[in-house]
């Protein structure tokens, strides 16, 4: 009897623990369960839209769904359709893998004001995701602010920044593309409250700014070390070729393209400035001691319209399990939390690293299944056999892989000349799609 498995989330953590299960030579059984009809996570709704080849890793995923041993029940939420309790009782072994969807909350005055968006929000706005297609951000100012120097931050202010003709080729939805190509705004701040070495983007993502058509980097050079101290290895290098490049960009000039993005480090933000709205940011100049930033009691204010907080994501609870408030992870040991139960990538470890950090935790999950099912603290369970039914009794529209196939397959064929897809931006476009091929 092969151990029954169901996977919650369908991102990377997910699919990686999927191939895991399947390569560690059990026989398995492995139903991934999405509340969205679109597998893939933060692929389809996180990654930037100009950046499609970084996507490129959902065909990997598309092989593990695709496996005999797969099957994939979109459009079905677990703990509003279906409890993790009632999942425990079908299933030998359940991983949760939902992520950290929501965003980390930016505690300063004035961050409730119209014009402050979380980068989750803002990120899943311009991505077609359906929770955030009608968040209508205003882009119509001169300028934006990001607060953060990880990579969604860098991300939100190059899309800010990207021409008209840069935008054109990505699968941006018609609304967000319309709102950036007749956006005024001419000056986007990034700001990090520490240093330039503790900024967490990739050189590959930093170097992009320096080659946007419309837009100039701006980087201050009495923010810049003279170099990285004693680090060795890896993290030297990586540290180094930062450096070197935000050298480079210390030395362009801010009237050589129409646009600028300010790399602004050693400030960390106080109060959003305005009355009814947005309409600037003040910001302490902070120094770093023991790797911490310090207030120094020295304040500036910067004017904007628009306020993206990248200060970090954070899960959500999900009844029938731990969860801990302060990290916004659920507590586990190593991936397990308990027998039969375990738990993936972000919402295992936090939101850090890059996608394919998230492989060695769906290898972690896989030997514990493992373990436990040899030793008979788990087996027995009657898995996909009991859900279909209870999806069925309670008349929950689940979307199926192949349902998904036909809705990338009428993405892509409706998208214009020149772009990977045009995608749809509502649960019920999805599902119209399906029923009506």
């Amino acid at each position: 009897m092969p151990v029954n498995v169901a996977i919650i989330g369908s991102g990377p953590a997910g699919f990686y623990a999927a191939a895991a299960l399947i390569d560690s030579g059990e026989d398995v059984c492995i139903d991934v369960i999405e509340r969205l009809p679109t597998p893939f996570g933060l692929i389809r709704g996180g990654v930037a839209a100009d950046h499609q080849t970084t996507k490129n890793i959902s065909k990997k995923f598309d092989k593990t769904a695709l496996m005999d041993q797969v099957r994939f029940y979109g459009n079905v939420e677990v703990g509003r359709e279906i409890s993790l309790s009632d999942l425990r009782e079908m299933y030998d072994a359940v991983v949760l893998a939902q992520g950290a969807p929501v965003d980390r909350t930016l505690n300063i005055p004035g961050a409730d004001k119209p014009g402050v968006f979380g980068a989750a929000a803002f990120v899943g706005w311009y991505n077609a995701h359906p929770d955030f297609g009608n968040l209508n951000p205003n882009l119509d100012v001169q300028a934006a602010a990001v607060i953060g120097v990880g990579n969604v931050a860098i991300d939100v202010a190059r899309l800010l920044s990207r021409s008209d003709k840069g935008l054109a080729v990505t699968d941006l939805p018609d609304y967000a593309e319309t709102a950036m190509s007749r956006s005024p705004i001419k000056d986007v701040y990034l700001f990090g409250r520490r240093g330039p070495l503790d900024a967490k983007f990739t050189n590959v993502e930093l170097r992009e700014f320096g080659e946007l058509s419309q837009c100039v980097p701006q980087v201050k050079t009495d923010q810049l070390p003279d170099g990285v101290g004693d680090l060795e290895g890896r993290e030297k290098r990586l540290k180094e070729r930062n450096l070197e490049t935000l050298r480079q960009f210390s030395e362009r000039q801010p009237d050589e393209k129409p646009n600028r993005v300010h790399f602004e480090f050693f400030a960390s933000p106080s109060e959003i400035l305005g009355t009814d709205k947005v309409e600037g940011i003040r910001l302490e100049r902070t120094r770093v001691e023991g790797g911490r930033a310090i207030g120094t009691g020295e304040f500036f204010d910067v004017a904007c319209g628009l306020v993206v907080s990248a200060i970090g994501y954070r899960g959500i609870p999900l009844e029938g399990a731990p969860f801990d408030e302060r990290s916004g992870i659920i507590p586990n040991d190593d991936g397990r939390i308990e027998d039969g139960l375990y738990a993936a990538g972000w919402i295992k470890r936090g939101p850090s690293g890059v996608i394919s950090t998230n492989r060695p935790d769906g290898v972690t999950a896989a030997g514990h299944i493992h373990n436990e099912y040899a030793s008979g603290a788990i087996g027995g369970k009657p898995g996909r056999e009991a859900l279909e039914p209870f999806l069925r009794e309670r008349n929950i529209r689940f979307v199926s892989y192949s349902d998904w196939k036909t809705i990338e397959a009428a993405e892509i064929n409706n998208a214009d000349a020149g772009r990977p897809r045009k995608k749809f931006v509502t649960i019920q476009e999805m599902l119209d799609v399906i029923d009506n091929t």
